[in-house]
Formats: C-alpha cells, structure tokens, sequence
C-alpha cells in the first residue's frame, strides 16, 4: 500500500538534507583510506613460509659448523624474514656495525652480511684462543681482526651455498668490509630487498645477524621455491598410480640374446676373414645375458619352442648403474 507524504513531512526531510550537506562543507562525506604504494609485492604467507622453512635449516647447520669451528657453543635461530627497501635497512644500522658485500654469480649481483660489533668482539676472541666472554670496548676492528672475522664469514657463506644449491645454486664471493660511506654504493636506496635476520649466541653474549639480497635474486629464490612447492603438493592418488602402473606393464621393450664382454686383441680381429672361428673365453654351456632395452638383466640359456627360438631364464643379474657391465661370470 502506497503511503503519500504529507508537504509538512517533505519539508521535514528536505531541511535534514540540508543540514547535513552544511555540516560536512557542502561535500558528501566519503571514506579515505591512504595506500602505500611500496606495500605492493609484498611477500605472500606461503613465500614467508617457504623462506622460514628454507634458513630455518640454514640456521641449523650454522649453528654446527660455526660452533665446530670456534669449538664452543654456539646457537643460531631464524627471527625474521621481511621485504623492504635498502634505504630502511640502512636506517636500522647503528653507527657502529660490520658490514660486509657478496658478489653473486652467475646472476652478477651484489648481497651483503651485517653482524652486530657485540657479537664480533666475541668470536674475534675466540678464534684467537679467548673465552668470549671478557669485556671489550666498542671500538671499530682493525685489519687484523677483520681477516680474522674473514674466516668466519668464509664458513658462513659455504653454508648459505650448500643450503641453497637444491634450490638455486649461485657462487657466493665475499668482497671487502663497507665503511660507512661505502653502504650507500653497495644498493640503489630505493631497491627492494629480501632481509633475513639472525639472532646468535656465544657464551654469555648475543646479537644479531642480517642477510640481504637485491631483488633480482630475491625473486629468483622465490620463483623456484614455489615451483619445488607446486611438485611436493602433487601426490599421486592411489586410482591414478594404479593406471599408470597398468599403463607401464603394457610398454613393449627389446629384448635380445647376447655374450658376455669378452677381451678380444685387435691382432684377432684385424686376422679374422670370412668362415673362420674367433675363441672366447666362454664355454658353450654357460648362460649368455638375456638384455632388455639393451641393459643385461638375466642370465639365460638359448633354446627352441617349436618353430621359435627363446631363452630359458636362469637367474637375475644384479642391478648395475647405467653406463656400466656386469662382471663377467
């Protein structure tokens, strides 16, 4: 049932518009959100997860190798993994640190690996024979402490390479130390950044480790992470093992009659003409190899079925690698 307005309730109605529109400036009211554009491409939960999962394990095997090396116990853990640009790394540096560039091959790109001077002092004076534990000034290295810190740094980025070969296999060479001047070279400021950090203990002290890769290598690590993630997802059901299967047991393959490798001097065989009779050392009652798809797989003796010829299977050959014989028996 229609309802008609009385002109008392459209006045009414008309003046609660007005209002409103003054009161909001003669605008209508919308809602702004602010977008930061560096927000896009941003690190997905599944890459997050497959990065973790990926220098999780390295974190492990530093924590062995690095800890075998200083013979003392040593600790590291995985305690973030982030995308951000190079300038906001550089702005979380403190005034004192070690930082240190890689030069990646075959991509021909630069990473680098930053250590906190309070985790630096204590390896230093372990290497040279300390506990790791005296109190040291915070004071910058000198050149000796730094190729000492070298050796360490040389056993981490062999760890970096073993732990990423399955996935991408790049050559990791250590450059030099930046100084403070030297950082803003190492990055263009506004390139996007893979920053893996670290948190070590030794002895009584701790600090943190940072790894960062430009984003030429960044996606390239995460484009074969996701592909290693797409084949470990497809496991096959058992309907469609047991098809393939069934399919396999119809594939024809070759199978041939043939002697063992036997020596035979060239003298023999340059001398040999037509009707004559080469001796080798096989005896006419030993078996020959029964050979599918030109791989010798049994042991079998020649014989006749009616009208066919076929082999009498004697017993199995022991699987060899290929590109290689049995030995003769």
């Amino acid at each position: 049932m229609r309802k008609t307005l009385e002109q008392s309730e459209i006045d009414a109605l008309f003046s609660k518009a007005q209002a409103a529109q003054h009161a909001s400036g003669g605008k209508s009211a919308q809602n702004v959100i602010p977008w930061d554009l560096r927000s896009s491409n941003q690190l997905t939960a599944d890459q997050v997860s497959a990065v973790t999962t990926l220098h999780e394990a390295l974190a492990r095997r530093l924590s062995s190798s690095i800890g075998a090396h200083l013979r003392v116990g040593f600790e590291m853990s995985l305690i973030s993994v982030e995308q951000l640009t190079y300038r906001e790394f550089l702005d979380r540096l403190p005034d004192l640190t070690y930082f240190g560039s890689m030069h990646l091959m075959p991509i021909d790109a630069r990473s680098a690996i930053q250590l906190d001077v309070g985790l630096v002092y204590p390896i230093i004076d372990v290497v040279l024979g300390g506990t790791g534990t005296e109190p040291m000034d915070m004071r910058d290295l000198t050149e000796i402490e730094e190729q000492v810190l070298e050796s360490v740094i040389l056993l981490i980025l062999l760890d970096i390479h073993a732990v990423w070969a399955p996935v991408l296999d790049l050559e990791f060479r250590f450059e030099q130390r930046q100084r403070t001047v030297e950082l803003q070279n190492t990055m263009l400021p506004g390139e996007k950044i893979l920053c893996l950090s670290f948190e070590a203990r030794l002895s009584e002290s701790s600090g943190t480790m940072a790894m960062i890769f430009p984003a030429v290598v960044a996606n390239a690590l995460l484009r074969r992470l996701s592909v290693q993630g797409a084949y470990s997802e497809r496991i096959p059901s058992r309907d469609s093992y047991r098809r393939m299967r069934e399919r396999i047991m119809d594939c024809h393959f070759l199978a041939d009659l043939s002697l063992p490798l036997s020596g035979v001097s060239i003298r023999e065989l340059l001398d040999l003409d037509v009707g004559q009779v080469i001796m080798l050392p096989q005896r006419a009652k030993e078996p020959v190899h029964l050979n599918i798809a030109g791989k010798p797989m049994f042991r079998a003796h020649p014989v006749r079925y009616g009208t066919n010829r076929g082999a009498r299977i004697e017993d199995r050959l022991s699987l060899v690698p290929l590109g290689t014989q049995p030995a003769d028996h």
